[in-house]
């Protein structure tokens, strides 16, 4: 730890001096602790960031030449294809099997915008037992290594802010049937956050005003963890992500795995087909010859709203944050400390003032430094696309209210339950609306696809308007 007048001098050379402007007013705990998390802080890198992004704006994307990137259909077109897909899945079943695939969740989020205290992962989120995210997520990983008879490690990125909580919430659960050895808990970067005015924020008199710096950082965080080091020493090959709020999501997808690794694929991704021009969804592209994410943000509208000679979009695949990355592919970028590129979001951020007052303004006040984990395919050699199908495999909980909602997850949830169960022979009710008119939810250890449920229920069951079913 260095002394004060050594921090001194280093704020002053990168004009941060602000930030020890109440350092006379702290105790010897809270000033050594404010000095711990300027030193944390690399300036000089930070400068560089002000420069491009604060104090200016990065430039603009060039869309020249634009084009779709090639997507390999959710259901095979034609008898090759199939006999691709039926290669791909049993090469992927075989991986899994070997012990060659982690699971990977980014959890670092809590639940503050759904009215929920506490990690986003401890959320209640199933139609029937109100089980947590966390909960589904780890049936879905338990159930997959007693399938195949592998442990499948799973890693938790976590945030500074809740990283307790969330190892406190899988003890309590006991791992919720994991063997505690195969889950490793990790945490999110940070960066500060940085005034309109490049300087960085006070959150009070001995704290700085930092946030996560993205679902991005979990490249950089798993080499900074020993996470990267812990696969090679399991024989992890491939590394399956996927983020915490998307229950209909498939933790370990032996078709998904199968088709990355049979084509030779350094990081791959699910894409999902737009509900309409504008989803607020990133558009899978062609630049340069690369697989690029442009965000919705960011894609003109006459881009995202032209159309193929069918009428059909022509910028139609969606980015839905469910990836599989070779672990050689994320030593390999982020060796020597690399990073992918950082993106401004303007924000309102409380701060304290310089007479010690905090301001919550009304309006962007600050910039907050962020990266993409898809900023990361166009540095693979190879990449797949894979279409999934909304119905069965993307309702994420982002909002209180609305579209991806806590509300519309459920009713995903429940219509998917019972589409498996018609596939099996079992009659479901509907309402007025065409809806299933009973709550069903199926555990990930009796079933993780359709195809999993013949032979392993009754057909003749008997579901009654208002039922709430729980099938384990």
């Amino acid at each position: 730890m260095s002394n004060l007048q050594d921090v001194r001098a280093l704020l002053r050379n990168h004009r941060q001096e602000h930030l020890l402007a109440f350092v006379d007013e702290l105790t010897a705990d809270q000033t050594i602790d404010l000095l711990g998390q300027i030193e944390r802080i690399d300036f000089a890198r930070l400068d560089g960031l002000i420069r491009s992004h604060v104090l200016s704006e990065p430039p603009s994307l060039t869309l020249d030449g634009l084009t779709p990137a090639p997507i390999l259909p959710a259901h095979p077109a034609d008898p090759a294809q199939r006999a691709e897909y039926d290669r791909a899945r049993a090469h992927g079943e075989a991986l899994i099997a070997a012990g060659q695939v982690a699971a990977l969740v980014v959890a670092g989020g809590d639940g503050t915008r759904l009215g929920f205290d506490g990690p986003k992962g401890c959320l209640p989120a199933t139609p029937v037992k109100g089980k947590s995210l966390f909960a589904v997520l780890a049936e879905q990983v338990l159930a997959t290594a007693r399938r195949y008879g592998a442990p499948v490690p799973w890693y938790v990125l976590t945030s500074p802010t809740n990283d307790a909580a969330t190892r406190a919430f899988f003890a309590d659960s006991n791992f919720f049937g994991l063997d505690p050895a195969d889950v490793m808990f990790f945490t999110q970067g940070r960066m500060p956050v940085v005034g309109t005015d490049g300087r960085v924020l006070l959150a009070g008199k001995d704290r700085i005003a930092f946030s996560p710096n993205g679902h991005g950082g979990v490249l950089a965080a798993l080499r900074d963890a020993g996470a990267l080091d812990d696969m090679a020493r399991r024989g992890v090959e491939v590394i399956s992500y996927f983020q915490v709020d998307n229950p209909l999501v498939r933790c370990v997808d032996p078709l998904f795995i199968g088709l990355h690794a049979t084509r030779g694929a350094e990081m791959s991704a699910k894409a999902l087909p737009k509900r309409d021009p504008l989803e607020r969804l990133g558009n899978f592209c062609l630049a340069d010859g690369k697989v690029t994410v442009i965000e919705y943000s960011d894609l003109p509208a006459d881009l995202a709203r032209a159309t193929r000679p069918d009428g059909t979009l022509l910028f139609s695949a969606g980015s839905i944050a469910i990836h599989v990355l070779s672990r050689a592919f994320v030593e390999r970028i982020t060796d020597g400390g690399g990073a992918l590129p950082f993106h401004r979001a303007a924000k309102r951020v409380p701060a304290l003032t310089p007479t010690g007052a905090v301001v919550r303004p009304d309006q962007p006040n600050a910039v907050k430094l962020e990266m993409f984990v898809f900023d990361a395919m166009p540095l693979a050699g190879e990449v797949v696309l894979l279409e999934t199908v909304r119905a069965r495999e993307f309702s994420p909980i982002k909002n209180g209210v609305g579209p991806d909602s806590p509300t519309t997850c459920l009713r995903d949830q429940v219509a998917r339950a019972a589409s498996w169960l018609e596939s099996a022979g079992v009659a479901v009710p509907l309402d007025a609306d065409n809806h299933p008119a009973a709550a069903i939810e199926i555990s990930p250890l009796l079933a993780l696809e359709a195809a999993d449920l013949p032979g392993r229920i009754d057909p003749d069951m008997t579901i009654k308007p208002g039922d709430r079913i729980y099938l384990e």
